[in-house]
C-alpha cells in the first residue's frame, strides 16, 4: 500500500489518545501511537495533515456522537478507528448493540473514500476477575473482523500481536500500552501502510522472573494505585476524560522535521488550530 500525502484523522478513546505514553510538551500530556504514525507519514512524504479526536474513557456511543461528524467534515484520506473497548469492560453492555452502532460509524467513514483502519481489542491479562470479559471481547473482535471485510477496511488485528505478552509493553495500570507498546503498535500500523520507519523497538528478550514477594508487592501497589481509584470513579459516575478536549481537534500540518513535538513547542493552540500563537 502506497499513500500520497493527505489528511489523517484518528478517532477513539484512550487507546488512540495516547494514554500510557507521557509527554509533557504535547496536548493532554501524552503522545501515543497515532502521533508517531502522523510524524512518520510527514517525514516520509511532506504535506500530511493530522487530527486526533480521541479522548480517554469514551464509550462507543460517545465517540459516535462527538467525533464522527467532525471527522466526516474534515474530509480525511486516512482514518483510524478504535472504539468499543470501554464498552466491553462495562458489565451491562449489550455487545450486539455496540457492534450495530460500530457498523454505522464504519459505514459513514467508509463513504468518504478514505483508507480506513479498524482494530480488534487485546485480551488484557491483568487479574483473574476480568477473565469473564474475555468471551465478550472475542465476540466484539469477530464482529470487527466481519465489519472490516464487509466495508473493505484494513484490519489491524491487535488481538493477534504476540509481542504484547511482554509486560514492558504495558503501562503501570496494566490496561494501557506503555511508551514501548505505543511505539510497537505505530511500527505495525506503518508496516501495514507500507511506510518505512526508524523507531527503535525493545529487544524482545523476556524480562527476568520476579520472586513471589516482588509479585505480591506489585499486586498490592497496582490495586492501591489503579484499581481502587477506578472503582471510586465508577461509583461517582465520573471518568478521566470528562474535562478533556481532543488533543488535535482540527487538522494540523505536520512538520516533516521535528513533527508534532516541534509544532507544540512553537506555541500551537488547540483553540486556534495549526500555527504558533501570538
Amino acid at each position: 500500500m502506497t499513500l500520497p500525502a493527505g489528511r489523517y484523522v484518528a478517532l477513539g478513546d484512550s487507546f488512540t489518545e495516547g494514554v500510557g505514553d507521557p509527554h509533557k510538551h504535547l496536548p493532554n500530556g501524552v503522545r501515543g501511537w497515532a502521533d508517531r504514525v502522523a510524524d512518520t507519514l510527514a517525514k516520509d512524504r511532506s504535506g500530511w495533515e493530522y487530527a486526533n479526536l480521541a479522548i480517554r474513557s469514551k464509550r462507543l456511543r460517545q465517540i459516535a456522537a462527538e467525533q464522527l461528524e467532525p471527522a466526516l467534515a474534515m474530509k480525511p484520506t486516512l482514518v483510524t478507528l478504535y472504539a468499543g473497548g470501554n464498552d466491553v469492560l462495562d458489565a451491562r453492555t449489550n455487545i450486539t448493540e455496540v457492534l450495530r452502532q460500530y457498523e454505522e460509524m464504519v459505514a459513514a467513514l467508509s463513504s468518504t473514500g478514505a483508507t480506513l483502519l479498524l482494530f480488534t481489542g487485546y485480551d488484557i491479562e491483568v487479574t483473574p476477575a476480568l477473565r469473564v470479559f474475555r468471551r465478550r471481547n472475542h465476540v466484539y473482535n469477530e464482529g470487527v473482523r466481519g465489519i472490516a471485510a464487509r466495508y473493505d477496511a484494513v484490519l489491524v488485528d491487535y488481538w493477534r500481536f504476540e509481542a504484547y505478552r511482554d509486560a514492558r509493553l504495558w503501562a503501570p495500570d496494566r490496561l494501557h500500552m506503555s511508551k514501548a507498546g505505543h511505539k510497537y503498535l505505530a511500527s505495525r500500523v506503518l508496516g501495514i501502510l507500507g511506510v518505512e520507519h526508524s523507531m527503535k523497538l525493545l529487544d524482545r528478550q523476556p524480562p527476568p522472573p520476579r520472586s513471589l514477594l516482588q509479585w505480591e508487592r506489585a499486586q498490592r501497589r497496582w490495586v492501591n494505585d489503579w484499581i481502587v481509584p477506578l472503582v471510586h470513579r465508577k461509583i461517582r459516575g465520573v471518568t478521566l476524560g470528562d474535562d478533556l478536549q481532543p488533543r488535535w481537534p482540527v487538522p494540523v500540518a505536520v512538520p516533516p522535521r521535528g513533527g508534532l513535538r516541534r509544532l507544540a513547542k512553537s506555541g500551537y493552540s488547540s483553540d486556534e488550530g495549526a500555527g504558533p500563537t501570538t
